[in-house]
């Protein structure tokens, strides 16, 4: 999905029109449709993941910059560090075939993909100790304990 698409998803009737006719909303509409806190959108705006023009001492996102957040929240879901989501973001170009983008985000995902596999084998592994010691455990409970031996 490139920026475009993603802000086009983002799009919402309380968009607001600032300079150049460019519909902004503000940062707390924002984390609220995205289920972020305004520290969070700050912190990728320090990354230089997001830039949001100020409006006075106000914060306004564009689509696109709603769109690249989007992006950002899915590359963060699926586990890419955030140098990974900026590298694949900055690769793109709204008037190019974007290839380059494609080409390092199928890269970085069929990588991204093969760790989550590994993990997932990990811990389906974990899973099968651990109820088999739980299982183990409550036998151990389920039986009478053993009486001491007389002694003579």
């Amino acid at each position: 999905m490139t920026p475009d698409q993603a802000g086009k998803d983002a799009a919402n009737t309380n968009d607001v029109l600032l300079e150049g006719g460019q519909d902004f909303i503000p940062i707390g509409e924002v984390a609220r449709q995205f289920g972020v806190t305004l520290r969070a959108l700050r912190f990728y705006e320090g990354k230089g993941l997001l830039s949001a023009p100020r409006a006075g001492s106000t914060r306004h996102y564009s689509r696109g910059d709603r769109a690249r957040l989007k992006l950002i929240l899915l590359g963060r879901k699926v586990g890419f560090s955030l140098r990974d989501v900026k590298q694949m973001l900055d690769l793109y170009d709204p008037v190019g075939t974007n290839a380059r983008q494609f080409r390092l985000a199928l890269d970085k995902s069929e990588k991204q993909l093969a760790r989550l596999q590994n993990q997932r084998l990990a811990i389906e592994d974990a899973i099968k100790e651990l109820s088999d010691m739980m299982a183990m455990l409550r036998h151990m409970l389920a039986e009478p304990p053993n009486p001491p031996a007389a002694r003579s």
